[in-house]
């Protein structure tokens, strides 16, 4: 029996967590939940999984939560930053669900490690942040770090059994977003509900904006160079519509391995909350006789200005990529909010990065006031 502590347990990932772990009631117990403002939801999911903890952003949601909650259910209700430490640290926890979306995902996720708890990493701002400090942290610790995201599972899936000394590259798949085939003279007419529009994922606000612009992607190049501990230049983003190879790897022979599957996380998720096993959880195999073709293309990083910021950034490296992923959070914030266009968003990403001071070899401390600088800097481009 794994405990399993869900770190936004109310998101895509988190409610496919709880998918896996309601088909195998006797490999996983539920016993600590963390939503964001979704209290609904987070009430639906108590009520199933009878967690000790669970937490949510304020004390007034935490409030309304809990006259959600029957009286024989005794969930502890918490809330804010302390209460998402709370979950993370809780004892008698074996594996953490890392998938709160954005920076707030850091500090829980840090306690955890500290605390010796094997993560589960759906968070890539963790590592776009902090990756060398959480690395370091997780290695003095015994920690493993196991990923979630399709792509670096699919990295991870591929280099198993592999030597060191073989490995030659990675090649990040990337769907192409809701614009791929848009020409660049159309940017300015997009709208927040283009934007939303993903063609193949299923994914929350945030995370569809970033993989229109193909931040997303960017961000997981700067995962990847932490989670595998390879050079930036040893990584190739490549466009592949159909989503069906999740991401490849080659090697000093020429020889290629690839991860296949359907565009669904359950396999990814699966795979690192019970690694080194697999479990059958029911997804399809690719029907590959009914597969026309798979496709691959170059992104077209003039068109999409954001993922070469993050090559630049993770190039720059110490608290340039916390800076970068700062400003593209406010930045994305403020085309949600409609104060900007969507050709604006690499702008005042760009603007605050060209205004930052490096701080060399940066500390924790360092690394969140890096990021409350971007933030208030990139607030005034976009206000």
């Amino acid at each position: 029996m794994k405990n399993l502590s869900i770190l936004g347990s109310t998101g895509s990932i988190g409610c496919n967590v709880l998918e896996i772990a309601g088909m195998f009631p006797d490999r996983f117990s539920v016993i600590a939940l963390t939503g964001g403002t979704n209290i609904d939801l987070l009430a639906s999911q108590i009520k199933k999984f009878r967690p000790k903890v669970a937490s949510v952003l304020t004390r007034d949601l935490a409030d309304k939560l809990s006259e959600r909650i029957p009286s024989d259910i005794k969930t502890e209700i918490v809330f804010g930053s302390e209460g998402y430490i709370r979950a993370a640290t809780l004892e008698g926890i074996d594996i953490v669900v890392s998938s709160i979306v954005g920076s707030a995902g850091l500090l829980p996720t840090i306690a955890a490690i500290e605390k010796g708890y094997d993560i589960a990493l759906a968070n890539k701002e963790t590592l776009v942040m902090a990756g060398e400090y959480v690395m370091n942290l997780a290695s003095s610790k015994g920690v493993s770090i196991l990923p979630v995201d399709s792509e670096h599972s699919a990295i991870f899936q591929c280099l198993q059994g592999q030597r060191e000394e073989d490995f030659d590259r990675i090649h990040l798949t990337a769907s192409g977003g809701p614009f791929r085939s848009k020409p660049v003279s159309e940017f300015k007419d997009i709208t927040t509900e283009d934007a939303l529009s993903h063609p193949t994922w299923s994914m929350g606000k945030k995370i569809s904006i970033d993989s229109a612009t193909l931040m997303n992607k960017g961000l997981e190049v700067i995962e990847a160079v932490h989670l595998f501990n390879v050079s930036h230049k040893q990584i190739e983003v490549i466009i592949h519509p159909q989503s069906i190879v999740h991401s490849m790897v080659s090697f000093i022979d020429g020889s290629v391995i690839a991860q296949l599957g359907v565009p669904d996380m359950k396999g990814a998720i699966a795979y690192a909350i019970t690694y080194p096993e697999r479990m059958p959880i029911k997804q399809p195999v690719p029907d590959f006789a009914k597969l026309s073709n798979l496709t691959f293309e170059s992104p077209d990083t003039e068109k999409f200005p954001c993922l070469k910021l993050a090559f630049e950034a993770i190039k720059t490296g110490e608290t340039m990529p916390c800076v970068m992923n700062a400003a593209n959070e406010v930045a994305v914030a403020a085309f949600l909010d409609r104060k900007i266009s969507f050709m604006d968003i690499a702008g005042v990403i760009n603007k605050t990065m060209e205004k930052h001071n490096l701080i060399k070899s940066p500390n924790l401390e360092d690394i969140i006031s890096a990021d409350d600088w971007a933030r208030k800097i990139c607030q005034e481009f976009t206000n």
